[in-house]
């Protein structure tokens, strides 16, 4: 897996990059935890999620925001994380052009800016956001979702409490053209100690079933 570097609007990127297995391979980027909270792309949730994309043929993406291991610059508040996913999807979607899905996925803090990301995205197919800190940060810019995606939380989560999540996916929801599912995992924490088995189970079967209704 070749280490990459981006160029960030506040200097390099530290990445690891997967090739897809065919020129029109779908793309998927995945975001960390919180930097303030030694969040960073070789988090277990975080390879998780890169390693399902991968085995699903995926061009696959993860990197390390700003001021995080060998990236630079300084943390930004999520403004300039927020810039630095958008410079990382575009280096994605430059390095193919053909792809025939985009799909983001998050962890924490990255699923809150994965959210945000997707927003600005309208050619975003699918999400995941495992354990949104929907209770820190105003999700009210999801309206409308562009697309359609997976909400995963543990029942033990004492940092961002489930109900606070089911506020956000009852919300969207409401929405037409998209669906939302919404997982909960008896016993997991906000940190997945011991359940991340879990992750891996819950996520792929959901890459499965969206990727068999539209082949990637």
């Amino acid at each position: 897996m070749p280490e990459v570097i981006l160029p960030g609007a506040s200097g390099r990127l530290e990445a690891r990059y997967s090739p897809g297995k065919r020129p029109d391979a779908p793309i998927a980027l995945i975001l960390h935890p919180h930097p303030k909270a030694a969040g960073h792309m070789n988090n277990p949730v975080v390879v998780t999620l890169f390693q399902l994309f991968q085995q699903r043929g995926f061009a696959t993406l993860r990197y390390n925001s700003r001021g995080v291991g060998k990236s630079q610059g300084e943390f930004d508040s999520g403004i300039g994380e927020l810039a630095d996913a958008a410079t990382a999807l575009d280096w994605l979607q430059a390095e193919n052009p053909a792809a025939s899905q985009t799909w983001v996925a998050g962890y924490q803090f990255g699923a809150y800016i994965g959210m945000q990301l997707l927003m600005r995205r309208p050619e975003t197919d699918g999400f995941i956001s495992v354990s949104p800190p929907s209770n820190i940060y105003d999700f009210s810019f999801l309206a409308p979702c562009p697309a359609s995606g997976l909400f995963l939380h543990g029942t033990a989560d004492t940092i961002v409490p489930p109900v606070e999540v089911e506020r956000v996916v009852n919300k969207l929801r409401t929405q037409k053209g998209i669906v939302i599912d919404y997982e909960l995992e008896d016993g997991a924490t906000h940190f997945w100690q011991d359940h991340i088995g879990a992750v891996d189970r819950r996520v792929a079967a959901y890459l499965d079933k969206r990727l068999e209704e539209r082949p990637a």
